[in-house]
């Protein structure tokens, strides 16, 4: 007697597309589009579906998650700073305090229940899926444009696949280091852009307190903003990650009210 129900193959593939379809339809135009599936773009992700914000994260790799997966030096124990262990606590994140005010558990545990948390909350995914361009409209951000990873392996004299836009009322630079929204921008001369400085995990405090808009209908958060703003890069603890995010919700979320009230 058969274990699994009959279904066939081609019922698996209509599935498949169809669930994809319905993401990219309703999608096209979101609240919020996110850049980057890292430890901040996650967090910003979950607060803001949590808000009932329509949000999309668009990451280049199969895998979520960015770093958040390991610690350092492939050791994939993860640190926060206090006060960054309440988010542990908000995700259910087991952990042990390892001195006075720092605190560890296994990446993949924390990683994980991230991802699970920003699913939970509402918000969808477009994983292999690179970032390309903005959407600039009256001098504001409306948007990304976006191709499958896989075309930018492609050899050059076989690659002529255009890149399609996705529109949004606000777009959430959480691509790490490659900080690939906000350097758009200073390619065409519309922001400035300093680069990271060398190492002190001091530069947790500022990473949180230069997280914000960059430009209109542009926020930077996670490693972005020190690449932004010239900040010192904070190592392998990720409290800052994590509080930028969350800030980086907070700031879109006045945003989108700002905008729904001038449309008033």
């Amino acid at each position: 007697m058969p274990i699994f129900a009959n279904v066939s193959e081609k019922e698996i593939t209509r599935a498949i597309a169809d669930m994809f379809h319905e993401t990219f339809m309703e999608y096209a135009d979101s609240d919020v589009i996110i850049i980057g599936a890292g430890p901040a773009g996650l967090m910003a992700g979950k607060e803001l579906a949590s808000m009932g914000f329509k949000t999309l994260i668009v990451e280049q790799n199969n895998y979520l998650g960015g770093g958040f997966w390991v610690g350092g030096y492939m050791m994939n124990p993860v640190t926060v700073r206090e006060p960054a262990n309440k988010i542990f606590d908000e995700l259910n994140i087991k952990y042990k305090k390892v001195s006075e005010g720092l605190y560890a558990t296994p990446g993949p545990n924390a990683c994980s229940k991230l991802i699970a948390a920003a699913c939970d909350a509402g918000v969808r995914f477009l994983n292999l899926t690179k970032f390309d361009d903005l959407i600039l409209r009256k001098n504001r951000v409306a948007g990304v444009v976006v191709n499958w990873m896989p075309v930018s392996a492609l050899p050059r004299n076989i690659t002529c696949v255009d890149p399609i836009a996705l529109e949004s009322k606000i777009v959430i630079d959480a691509s790490g280091h490659d900080s690939v929204a906000v350097k758009r921008l200073r390619d065409r001369g519309l922001v400035e852009f300093s680069g990271m400085n060398p190492m002190s995990v001091e530069g947790e405090d500022a990473v949180v307190e230069h997280t914000g808009e960059v430009y209109p209908g542009l926020i930077a958060a996670g490693m972005s903003v020190t690449e932004t703003y010239g900040l010192p890069r904070m190592g392998p603890t990720f409290g800052s990650m994590l509080l930028s995010g969350k800030k980086a919700a907070e700031v879109a979320m006045h945003k989108l009210k700002e905008l729904v009230h001038v449309r008033v």
